[in-house]
């Protein structure tokens, strides 16, 4: 039998893109194109491994485990163990229900289980018996966009009125993005100006502030020194007071941004209206999001454009 390890290699390339760019999509995650034909490419490399050296040590369970998480790492970079391993159990999520799904249809055209004179059960050689390749080229993309969108209907109906989208603050000029998180659980208000107050963590905010103005602000928080707040920034920052869910007294510093901006189901949200409470630390471990948004972001602020 001749094996064609150029079309076989091209195939197995395209299969793991879109494993890749499936688990992309299902984790919201931002990783470019780039980074998934590397990754895509990383995968596919089994294909010669497994073909050339048949005893090597990634055929083995331990050895496709790590070779997993290498690709995994290859395609969305590190940005802590927590998100690899999440990334790492999409990964292996989507590459199950794909292939489950294309054995289910398998099973169902090809009719495979019949009985013999004997009674013992066997399997016909109908269509795709083995799996072709035009099965696979066509099955693969239809199971594939199923599933995504069947999880994304889940995702909907799960998260509905609490959702992720894009977020740019401007402050002193400068302007930065990041991904925003509408909690209908997030009442906390000024409660001089009545402003809503957006939360952001440390991560994004530090792109406005050189390291000792950052440690100067920390330090400032923890012992509510103000006199410790970089010049720079004393017009800019203020004090909230406000009530923990244990009922104690609290004191937040918070940011009078210049413009915040946010892309809400295809339209641009345009306010100033708001404050932005400083978390000295991060939001949530696999870093999905850095802003914890106001729900009343979506009825106050100003529809820029469609």
């Amino acid at each position: 039998m001749t094996i064609y390890l150029d079309a076989v290699w091209a195939l197995n390339f395209l299969l793991d893109l879109m494993l890749l760019m499936l688990t992309k999509a299902l984790a919201r995650d931002q990783s470019g194109i780039l980074k998934m034909l590397f990754g895509a490419f990383i995968a596919s490399l089994i294909v010669p491994i497994t073909l050339y050296f048949p005893d090597s040590f990634i055929n083995g369970f331990a050895g496709k485990i790590l070779y997993s998480v290498f690709i995994v790492f290859c395609a969305f970079g590190f940005n802590g163990y927590y998100r690899l391993m999440k990334l790492l159990l999409l990964f292996y999520f989507t590459s199950f229900a794909i292939g489950g799904g294309l054995t289910g249809v398998y099973f169902l055209l090809a009719n495979p289980v019949t009985t013999t004179e004997n009674g013992i059960l066997t399997f016909n050689k109908g269509y795709g018996d083995p799996v072709s390749w035009l099965f696979i080229m066509i099955g693969f993309p239809i199971v594939w966009y199923f599933t995504k969108k069947r999880m994304d209907e889940h995702a909907g109906d799960k998260i509905r009125y609490d959702q992720l989208c894009e977020v740019n603050v401007q402050i002193k000029d400068a302007s930065f993005s990041t991904m925003g998180y509408i909690d209908s659980g997030n009442q906390l208000l000024d409660p001089l100006t009545k402003r809503p107050v957006v939360i952001c963590d440390e991560l994004f905010l530090k792109n406005w502030f050189s390291n000792e103005e950052w440690d100067q602000l920390k330090e400032a928080n923890d012992h509510l020194a103000l006199e410790q707040i970089p010049e720079d920034w004393e017009h800019k920052i203020q004090v909230i007071p406000y009530q923990g869910v244990e009922g104690n007294s609290n004191f937040l510093l918070a940011i009078r941004p210049d413009e915040v901006m946010v892309d809400y189901e295809n339209q641009k949200l345009l306010t100033s209206n708001v404050l932005i409470g400083i978390q000295f630390g991060t939001l949530v471990k696999d870093s999905s999001y850095h802003c914890l948004l106001h729900p009343q972001i979506i009825k106050l602020a100003t529809i820029q454009s469609a």
